[in-house]
Formats: C-alpha cells, sequence, structure tokens
C-alpha cells in the first residue's frame, strides 16, 4: 500500500514535468527547424556526389569497353572519337536506409552559463539537419521505435511532429532495435547512462552488422568542470541530490571518471570499425554534421564500397 501511495505520488509530480518539458520542446521545435535548414544548407553547398560508379541518372566517366560485355553498353558517340570502344558509367544513386536516435532522456535538457543551449536543442537541431542532408542526397531516413525509414522531402516537419506526439518514455539509448546489416544508425546522446549500458546498447545495434557512428552530446561544464565551493548536484533522471562542500576538490576525479568512460566506449567503437565522436554544445554545429556525413557510408575500409555496392555483392563478399 505504502509502495503504490508513493508510486501515485511520484506521477503526481513526474506528469506536471512532463507536460512542461513537452510543452517548451513544442515552442522550440520550430526555432530548431530553422536553425537545422540553414546548417543543413550550408553543408549540402559543400557535398559532391557518391563519386563512384554504379546505377542513377548522373554521369560518372568513361571506361574502356571490356571483353565480353554487351555490345549495347558501348558508347559510339564517345568510342568515335578516339580507336578504342568505351562504355559511359552513371554515378551510383542507390538509396540506403539511415536511422537517427536522438537522445531526448531528462539529462539532455541540462543547459550551463557556457552554452547558449541545451544538449536536447543541439541534438535535436542535428538530427533535423542530418536528416534534411540525407534525404536530398537520395537517403531513407527513420528513427527507432518513431518513424519508419521514409525518403520524404517533409522529413523534417514529420520527425518533428512525431517527435512532439510522442507519448513513450524518453531512454537515453535506443533498446530493443538491431537495424538491418546494410544500413546505419547515428546515435546522438551524452551516453552519461552506465558504460556497461552504453557497451551493451552499442553490441545489440551493430548485432546484424550494421555501421555506426555515435556522437556524444556534452555541454561544456561537463567537459571543464568549473564548479568550485558548496555545490548541490542534482541527477537530472532520479532527482536524487548529491553535495560537494568544495566541489572543486572533485574536478580530478571526475576527470579521469571521463576519460575512463569515453575509453571503453571507443573500444567497442573502434572494434566495430564504428565512428565516435565528442561534439560540445558551444561548437559548431555545422562541423560536426559535415564530419558525421564525410564518415558515413566509408564501411570498414573508408572507402564507401561497402555501402554502395549492391546487396547481393556485399552479401557474397
Amino acid at each position: 500500500m505504502a509502495l503504490r501511495a508513493r508510486l501515485n505520488q511520484d506521477d503526481k509530480t513526474a506528469v506536471p514535468r512532463a507536460v512542461g518539458a513537452a510543452r517548451t520542446l513544442a515552442a522550440d521545435i520550430p526555432r530548431l527547424i530553422l536553425d537545422a535548414r540553414k546548417v543543413a544548407a550550408t553543408v549540402i553547398h559543400g557535398i559532391h556526389g557518391r563519386r563512384r560508379a554504379g546505377p542513377g541518372e548522373n554521369f560518372w566517366q568513361y571506361r574502356r569497353f571490356m571483353s565480353g560485355e554487351p555490345a549495347n553498353r558501348v558508347d559510339w558517340r564517345r568510342s568515335a572519337r578516339d580507336d578504342m570502344l568505351y562504355v559511359r558509367e552513371q554515378e551510383w544513386e542507390a538509396a540506403h536506409t539511415i536511422w537517427l536516435w536522438p537522445d531526448r532522456s531528462p539529462s539532455m535538457t541540462f543547459r550551463s552559463q557556457l552554452a547558449q543551449e541545451s544538449k536536447l536543442e543541439r541534438a535535436l537541431m542535428l538530427t533535423f539537419a542530418l536528416a534534411e542532408v540525407l534525404v536530398d542526397g537520395g537517403e531513407r531516413v527513420g528513427v527507432p521505435g518513431l518513424m519508419r525509414p521514409s525518403g520524404s522531402r517533409a522529413m523534417i516537419d514529420r520527425m518533428a511532429e512525431a517527435i512532439m506526439h510522442d507519448p513513450a518514455e524518453r531512454s537515453s539509448l535506443p533498446h530493443g532495435f538491431a537495424p538491418a546489416g546494410l544500413s546505419e544508425i547515428v546515435v546522438l546522446s551524452d551516453l552519461w547512462s552506465p558504460t556497461d549500458e552504453v557497451r551493451k546498447t552499442i553490441a545489440q545495434l551493430s548485432a546484424n552488422g550494421a555501421a555506426g557512428h555515435i556522437v556524444q552530446v556534452v555541454d561544456p561544464a561537463e567537459e571543464v568542470f568549473p564548479y568550485s565551493g558548496r555545490i548541490e548536484f542534482v541527477e537530472p533522471e532520479t532527482g536524487e541530490m548529491i553535495t560537494a562542500g568544495r566541489a572543486e576538490n572533485w574536478r580530478a576525479d571526475y576527470e579521469a571518471r571521463i576519460v575512463r568512460h569515453r575509453a571503453d566506449i571507443r573500444a567497442d567503437t573502434d572494434r566495430l570499425r564504428w565512428t565516435f565522436n565528442i561534439h560540445r554544445t558551444d561548437r559548431s554545429a555545422a562541423d560536426i554534421l559535415l564530419s558525421l556525413h564525410a564518415r558515413m557510408g566509408a564501411g570498414q575500409d573508408g572507402t564507401g564500397k561497402n555501402r554502395w555496392r549492391p546487396a547481393a555483392q556485399a552479401r557474397s563478399a
């Protein structure tokens, strides 16, 4: 009976917090969409094509005709200018599925005086911008447990609508999800979950051989620990509090724990040949977006062939 009363009391405090957070997010979404489109436009302007041969509409290159190929593949106009026979190749334009996971848990709402926006705002803006860039490039984008993959030009608006009306619990990591082997997943999270939980999630996401990109989104205060004197710290997920008499004495231990935590995560991503990036909310969003896009589809050898070759060929390799 006491447990039920406690749960009811927790509900009474949790629901208003959730409603308030939802309303704040709903009010911020239009601005985040606008910012995302500005960043995406900057990145798209600097993006080139797939830069590899394959089925598509855009010309890629001429190559010499090889014995045994069908004669109808010869480009006779180009061949007439030389003594050799040439084949006209198009640039590969196969659509792939990219899963995007923005962490929307309570810890992401943190914003110190050193940053202009919260981790949640930055993660959502990067998610929207990356979706815009990928869809513009002909990809299909989805959100685990929230949106099926789509190449819709209205992707940002659809994604924002789904996020605002999502009744599910805001978990830090995409539990119970394993993308297909030829897809990719981008996780944008502060990754302050226990190390074992993060490593378990990475193992689950990579179970089918999917490529992955982990971006730890952090507030600058979480990097430099600028606290001194008597400070009360509140755990955003549980509401638990702890008081430091002289917070500056905690700095060295805090920094050492962060190094170990990241080293454990990086060991897993390196083993899987995934990418691991750290992004501070006081840094340029365009920089991390460009870095992500450059690495996406690189495959295990960094050339991109694993992502863009046909599925049958990938399975036989």
